[in-house]
């Protein structure tokens, strides 16, 4: 069903709502009417089968559907914490059940990706620290209805392989892309490269930082978009109250050493989408103090390729020690859709299109 037509069917009954969003009783979702109308709601019923949840990753299938998953058990890092996933439609949403517990570890950061053929993969990280992270992979033929066994992304690797939060990229030159860190001691992001649809990767260098400049760990969960051919950028999560971006003349293979952007981060998670237009599309969590709040959650658009954020809109927000974080951005045509933790008790989700999204922008 096509997007203003989904809104149109909602219309009769969802909910019209402006400022703070109060959690929904039940999965349905809610119309958010701020000059612009956009699809709002959250992903499962509560209570839930996990005490708390946190790090969402979010698919449109190329049935029309969505999936989402996160990782959920008692509290992050907990041994019982596994990876769930639900899919549906506004609305219309399956239970969350529980897609990846290979052992009695720690699962974190889940991450859907779809391969052009409609190969699903969802890759995620297993260990009891992050360290000592390994990342695992499985693959579905039939949106998601069955599984194959998880397996290593790169064998006996430890500190983590692949994407470590946000969904890989698909360059012109047909390279697979992820966004990847380590986190002992110093934090250091890089690029793993697939040039063989996921089979095997190789890591880029390490971004390159002013130590001397920086008060904390470092940088890490890149996010990724290629501009023109050959040409990569990513934006960094950082511990300095900023984001950080890096830029590849080169396909992603070397990077430009990490330089601080305009646009404040309280060492939390990010997302970028890129339009078919060029115009960007980042959520992040518009705090400027290191380990600061995560609230509101917001959208800021360039329409430069990230040399300037112009326009921004909160699309959750609540009191600073609320949490509306870590979100995963996606877009296919002119509409974007977000998932999001929910003060670590539910994922919630925002979809709209670009012109309803400008039209409700704010001058940031």
């Amino acid at each position: 069903m096509p997007f203003k037509s989904m809104i149109a069917l909602c219309m009769g009954f969802l909910l019209s709502c402006t400022g703070s969003r109060q959690k929904a009783d039940s999965n349905d979702t809610e119309m958010k009417t701020d000059d612009a109308a956009f699809v709002t709601g959250h992903f499962f019923k509560t209570p839930a089968p996990f005490a708390e949840c946190h790090a969402s990753t979010i698919l449109r299938l190329q049935n029309g559907e969505y999936m989402a998953a996160w990782f959920g058990g008692e509290k992050e890092g907990t041994d019982d914490v596994g990876i769930w996933m639900v899919k549906g439609t506004p609305g219309n949403w399956s239970d969350p059940v529980s897609i990846a517990k290979i052992r009695n570890d720690a699962h974190w950061n889940p991450v859907l990706f779809q391969s052009p053929g409609g190969q699903i993969f969802l890759y995620f990280k297993v260990g009891k620290k992050i360290p000592s992270w390994e990342t695992w992979v499985k693959t579905s033929d039939d949106n998601g209805q069955t599984w194959t066994e998880a397996t290593e992304l790169v064998k006996d690797d430890k500190g983590g392989r692949g994407p470590v939060r946000n969904k890989p990229i698909i360059t012109s030159e047909g390279l697979w892309i992820a966004g990847a860190s380590h986190e002992e001691g110093k934090w250091d992001a890089f690029a793993d490269i697939s040039a063989d649809e996921g089979h095997t990767w190789k890591a880029s260098p390490y971004i390159v930082l002013d130590r001397k400049e920086f008060k904390g760990k470092g940088v890490i969960q890149p996010t990724l978009w290629e501009s023109a051919p050959g040409k990569v950028h990513m934006l960094l999560r950082s511990s300095e109250g900023a984001i950080y971006r890096s830029d590849s003349e080169d396909g992603g293979r070397s990077w430009s050493p990490g330089y601080k952007t305009g646009l404040p981060n309280p060492n939390s998670g990010i997302d970028l989408t890129r339009l078919p237009d060029g115009t960007l599309v980042l959520a992040y969590n518009p705090d400027s103090t290191n380990w600061g709040s995560r609230s509101p959650l917001s959208l800021a658009i360039s329409f430069d390729n990230g040399v300037t954020w112009p326009k921004i809109l909160d699309i959750d927000s609540g009191d600073k020690k609320d949490e509306f974080s870590y979100p995963g951005i996606i877009s296919f045509g002119d509409t974007i859709a977000v998932s999001y933790t929910w003060n670590r008790k539910d994922i919630a989700y925002w979809i709209g299109t670009k012109d309803a999204l400008l039209q409700a922008a704010k001058d940031r």
